[in-house]
């Protein structure tokens, strides 16, 4: 077994000592070309029936794509029949080309041809293997019957088409299938002489597409495949170069960015990297890496939810929670230090007035595919002080003062591991309601506290408030007390009553509602006798109840300590 490596055999190089691609960068859009209908559908364990296919057709139509691979109609009756529906339904948009996938066989070109009748647009794309290892082990020819087959496939659409009746624009395609497969020398061969059978010129060029029909190498490899070929490509005007990877050493995006910079010009995929075996080039992953470089994908990602919701509905296929941009856990940090760079760079966002998208962690503005804010920080095990923190802002509105998220954070990590799993939202607003807000009190305000303005010295404030003890209302008692605002004035009157040990730190206060039900609420830090300190919250319509219920709800809860 640990021998068994030893079997495979190391992929090729490209002689190219002077690749251009390295050095290029993308800064626009290819052509794309969804092939959904046919290569993500042949994937399928239950293809796509009519419906589903039309419902995918439109949405695809409606994400801004002008080239759709539909089907392979000369393959069954059911393909045939989804090409004619949507030829005779209506289905398709004047500004998008179908596309018929066919063996380059006679009786199927044929067939194809009558399948195709009647539509506006059509590219119909042609093929045929030409790899060293399917000529050795299926097809048994040497390169001179390859490139026989693929020419008289050629010369064949040339002739129905130069024969056909009716208003179609049809264009042309070939894929020498297993591009990457195939000794470049071969490969440029093999479609140079396709080239001249159907008669491609720079007005009316041929599709060149370059399947990494199964991926063999890494993506720098491919590249040089590509750019090789370019290079050596005779009437390279009258050549659209189009690449179709897939997926099989998981490198299908990075392979695919490699050739556009190798110059490819038009890329075929799926969106979502469904196809075989390990899947086809993933178009949205792609496309919104595109976007993140301040690259227009042409094409439109801003209700990403809505087209999953599609996607899975029709092929009975489910997206991982790490799928890129899309996946339910892409936008969530979990970790504490992940958890607070997010939090600052939202406020970041807030204070600077910045043109530019500058969050750490968050490579891409949810809200630009159709993404929300409130999953980005979940709480669990692994959560720091500040994530805690972000959720209460963000969800409820309550912006907790810096020094109070450890202590926040320490009553949520308590639950969390209590409970031994992820906390939701509306989780964490019951902790803090029930240690800051509905919590048993020792202290209590009865009634409406009195301030007046103006004290004995024309300077302070003057406060007075009954005070119980207890929940018994025989203790009732008015405290008074004046100071140079409300909060300093209540302590007076607390420590006339004897509670006295208590020493004020900070406070800060804020609107957690607009309108006319606003309400304040504070947040009042206080040294206990320990000399730690301990919050208290208190929620008011009005500013100055507020901050003196924040004042004995952290005495409260100091005194609930002991």
């Amino acid at each position: 077994m640990k021998e068994s490596f030893k079997k495979y055999i190391p992929f090729k190089q490209i002689d190219l000592p002077d690749r251009q691609w390295p050095s290029k960068v993308i800064t626009k859009a290819p052509t794309w070309c969804s092939v959904d209908l046919r290569d993500g559908n042949q994937a399928l364990i239950d293809p796509m029936n009519l419906q589903e296919k039309l419902e995918f057709f439109k949405a695809l139509c409606d994400m801004g794509f002008k080239e759709i691979e539909i089907g392979f109609p000369s393959a069954s009756e059911t393909e045939y029949e989804i090409c004619r529906e949507l030829i005779e339904g209506n289905h398709i948009p004047d500004d998008v080309s179908i596309q018929v996938l066919v063996q380059a066989r006679e009786h199927l070109i044929r067939k194809t041809f009558e399948a195709i009748k009647g539509a506006k647009n059509v590219i119909v794309h042609f093929y045929n293997s030409t790899s060293t290892l399917q000529r050795k082990v299926v097809f048994k020819k040497d390169m001179t019957g390859i490139i026989d087959i693929a020419v008289q496939g050629a010369a064949l659409i040339k002739e129905l088409t130069d024969s056909y009746e009716g208003d179609t624009n049809i264009r042309f395609e070939y894929s020498p299938e297993s591009f990457s497969g195939t000794e470049m020398d071969n490969a440029v061969e093999i479609c140079k002489e396709v080239m001249d059978a159907i008669g491609a010129t720079k007005e009316n060029p041929l599709i060149l597409n370059l399947p990494n029909t199964v991926e063999m190498c890494t993506a720098n490899t491919y590249a040089d495949q590509v750019e090789y070929f370019i290079r050596h490509l005779p009437n390279r005007d009258a050549a659209i170069i189009s690449i179709h990877p897939h997926n099989d050493r998981g490198c299908g995006v990075a392979a695919s960015e490699l050739a556009l910079l190798a110059g490819a010009e038009r890329v075929e995929g799926t969106l979502f990297g469904n196809g075989e075996r390990t899947g086809n080039l993933d178009i949205v992953t792609m496309g919104l890496n595109m976007f993140t470089q301040g690259v227009d994908p042409q094409l439109d990602f801003s209700n990403l939810p809505k087209y999953k919701g599609i996607y899975e509905r029709c092929t009975n296929m489910k997206i991982h929670e790490r799928t890129p941009y899309i996946g339910e856990l892409v936008f969530t940090a979990f970790s504490g230090s992940h958890q607070d760079a997010i939090n600052k760079g939202m406020e970041y966002m807030k204070q600077s007035g910045t043109d530019y998208w500058e969050i750490p962690y968050l490579p891409i503005d949810p809200a630009d595919v159709g993404r929300q804010y409130e999953p980005i920080i979940r709480i669990n095990s692994q959560s720091g002080k500040g994530g805690a923190a972000f959720v209460m802002a963000h969800n409820y509105g309550y912006n907790l003062p810096k020094a109070m998220h450890p202590e926040f954070s320490g009553l949520v990590q308590e639950d969390c591991d209590k409970k031994g799993r992820e906390l939701v939202s509306h989780e964490l607003l019951k902790i803090f309601e029930d240690n800051y807000i509905n919590f048993p009190r020792k202290y209590e305000i009865v009634g409406h506290p009195t301030v007046i303005e103006e004290g004995s010295d024309g300077n302070k404030i003057k406060l007075t408030a009954i005070l119980r003890t207890d929940g018994d209302s025989k203790t009732d008692i008015q405290i008074s007390g004046e100071g140079n605002g409300p909060i300093d004035a209540f302590f007076h009157g607390l420590k006339g009553f004897g509670i006295d040990k208590y020493q004020f730190v900070d406070y800060s206060q804020h609107a957690i509602s607009t309108g006319s039900d606003s309400k304040a609420v504070s947040y009042i830090q206080l040294k206990k006798p320990d000399g730690n300190n301990i919050f208290g919250v208190g929620i008011s319509s009005n500013i100055y109840r507020s901050s003196i219920f924040g004042v004995l709800n952290a005495i409260n809860r100091a005194e609930g300590q002991k």
